[in-house]
């Protein structure tokens, strides 16, 4: 049973900022955190209701069923029909709820900003890592999520060494955190002339995009270093030293940024990469510190775990912390399958969770 004080807060929070919103004192970026946040209360606030009133229905009809005397065969049946599915109803709403109260990754309500980067295998590395970029672009476009490039390193086979982007729209982090490992894909290269099976690997990191009101980046506590964007084999591009390099002292973290011509757009770029980068490492350190919690989650979503395997030969996927195999790798490509996936890796972290609650 879940308390009653836990549903009547449910219903009452929603209730509350439902009047904050309609007072229109809200500034725009505290009016756009409440508009969320009382989206995700509507979802659970019928069953809530629902529930909240089990006890009063159950009961009526319980009256009705035991009382021979005022209600014939016919009317007692069915209320014993409706008791059943009050019963059921009960149950459905029950799971809901307490998943709803599941304690909750605050990030998952946050834009992402996603890097991919070659890792083991070479030039076949830094394909494999041109076609996750495409495999997300896909997977955002049929999601009408926005993307937006931040910076590409190519390679001379086509490929990319490196490609940052970031990924806007509702709730983009919950559901992009699972894709955060070691992606490894097997495949004869085109390279190859004996037709083997090479594997190669490409790292995924998913970080949540911190807002300055999730992390403010102090002047004192920045390294800002400007120097001349460099081309292939270290040709000047620019004349202007446009490229922008920024560390975080406290933390040594390090971001470069020369796509644009404009330092101005480099640095704003650099700043948004290092601030998701300074708020992950803060992030990592709380999970450090709450590591029994960890151990109820799906993967660490380390950038060193692996989480996937692409085996083209077979036309199968694996996703191996779900011990999960579908022989669908085209379509997954396409971006088309990836609820499926995603949804597996959702449920048996809430059901890992709702372990720790029993």
């Amino acid at each position: 049973m879940i308390p009653k004080s836990k549903i009547e807060a449910i219903i009452a929070k929603h209730v509350s900022i439902e009047k904050e919103l309609s007072s229109g004192k809200l500034e725009t970026k505290l009016y756009s955190k409440k508009s969320k946040e009382y989206s995700n209360l509507g979802h659970v606030i019928t069953p809530a209701k629902e529930y909240l009133n089990y006890e009063k229905n159950k009961k009526d009809l319980e009256i009705i069923i035991n009382d021979k005397k005022s209600n014939d065969d016919e009317i007692r049946n069915l209320a014993k029909m409706e008791l059943e599915v009050l019963n059921k109803e009960k149950i459905k709403n029950e799971k809901i709820l307490k998943i709803f109260l599941l304690p909750k990754d605050l990030d998952d309500q946050k834009n992402a900003i996603v890097e991919i980067r070659a890792g083991t295998g070479g030039l076949e590395a830094t394909l494999f890592c041109s076609d996750l970029f495409k495999m997300y672009e896909k997977v955002c476009a049929k999601k009408k999520w926005l993307m937006e490039i931040i910076s590409i390193s190519r390679s001379e086979a086509g490929g990319f060494k490196e490609v940052i982007f970031s990924v806007s729209g509702l709730n983009i982090y919950s559901y992009l955190k699972f894709e955060s490992g070691v992606h490894r894909v097997q495949r004869v290269p085109d390279t190859e002339t004996q037709g083997r099976v090479h594997t190669s690997a490409a790292t995924v990191a998913v970080l949540p995009e911190a807002e300055e009101i999730d992390l403010e980046l102090k002047d004192s506590d920045l390294r800002v270093d400007v120097f001349r964007s460099g081309g292939p084999g270290g040709q000047s591009v620019n004349t202007t030293d446009s490229a922008v390099r920024i560390t975080h002292i406290p933390t040594n973290i390090v971001v470069s940024q020369q796509d644009e011509k404009s330092q101005h757009k480099n640095k704003a770029k650099a700043l948004k990469i290092l601030r998701a980068r300074v708020y992950e490492a803060e992030k990592r350190k709380k999970d450090k510190e709450r590591s029994e919690n960890r151990k109820s989650q799906i993967g660490s979503g380390d950038r060193s775990e692996r989480i996937r395997t692409y085996n083209f030969p077979q036309g199968r996927i694996t996703d191996h912390r779900i011990n999960l195999t579908l022989h669908k790798l085209d379509e997954f490509l396409n971006g088309e399958i990836h609820d499926e996936v995603n949804e597996g890796l959702r449920l048996k972290e809430q059901d890992l969770q709702l372990a720790d609650l029993n």
